[in-house]
């Protein structure tokens, strides 16, 4: 199915149209990846319902954050993202893995998991998966057991620049997609460490609670501008493509 697309021109575009145009890693700045986040929110602003997102987003945010995945080197995602969300391999079907090599990417997507002590549950659907490599930015001297992946780590701490330093040097990721949370997300983001944020704005409400925004952590000094890159529409729900400028 295809989007509505109400920025810059109207029109109808459809998810592979968008990803086929990306070409992130062209973009890589010297010494580590372009780096794009990707979240989804209500129209009151909160990023989970219950600690999850997966609720939250139509099939149309499905089928971009599919396109996004097939487009970028690595995804990168905190720890409690990964235990909530029950992470899997990241690429799940032959259509995606056709399209990660179309764009010259291996069909096999490294993962980077943050997570600062290694609480990292062995049995993850990810870490079990023989096929998937994943990489674990960590300050622990330790080692997960009984995984199948191929795991390797950096041993980075909470140094988000040196992590993606070492992602480009050592692991060739000139592209990195950041799939939250909002803790991970608020740390890069200061770090000035996010080059284009991709969000969904579902069409629901959530109410109060304790539930977060996109970003949680401490304010910035100064907000950061954005450049509106493209603004698509389908079934009441809104997808925004912003470029930061710092």
């Amino acid at each position: 199915m295809s989007f509505n697309r109400l920025l810059p021109r109207p029109g109808e575009v459809t998810a592979e149209q968008l990803g086929g145009h990306l070409d992130l890693g062209s973009r890589a700045p010297e010494g580590r990846p372009y780096v794009v986040a990707n979240m989804v929110e209500t129209l009151d602003g909160r990023a989970a319902i219950e600690g999850d997102t997966r609720g939250l987003g139509g099939p149309g945010d499905r089928e971009l954050f599919h396109q996004l995945r097939a487009s970028a080197d690595a995804l990168i995602a905190g720890a409690g993202t990964v235990r909530v969300e029950r992470y899997g391999p990241a690429v799940k079907n032959d259509d995606l893995r056709a399209a990660r090599e179309r764009n010259g990417l291996d069909p096999v997507q490294p993962v980077v998991i943050v997570s600062a002590r290694l609480l990292l549950p062995s049995d993850l659907p990810l870490l079990q998966d023989p096929d998937s490599r994943v990489i674990v930015a960590t300050a622990a001297d330790h080692e997960l057991e009984g995984v199948a992946a191929d795991v390797s780590y950096e041993r980075t701490g909470d140094d988000l620049g040196l992590l993606l330093a070492r992602l480009r040097s050592e692991h060739g990721v000139r592209s990195l997609l950041c799939e939250g949370g909002p803790t991970l997300l608020s740390h890069l983001l200061a770090a000035r460490l996010v080059d284009e944020l991709f969000v969904s704005i579902a069409p629901k409400v959530a109410g109060g609670g304790d539930e977060p925004t996109i970003t949680q952590g401490p304010a910035l000094p100064e907000p950061t501008a954005a450049e509106l890159v493209w603004l698509l529409e389908r079934d009441g729900e809104l997808f925004g493509r912003w470029r930061l400028r710092y």
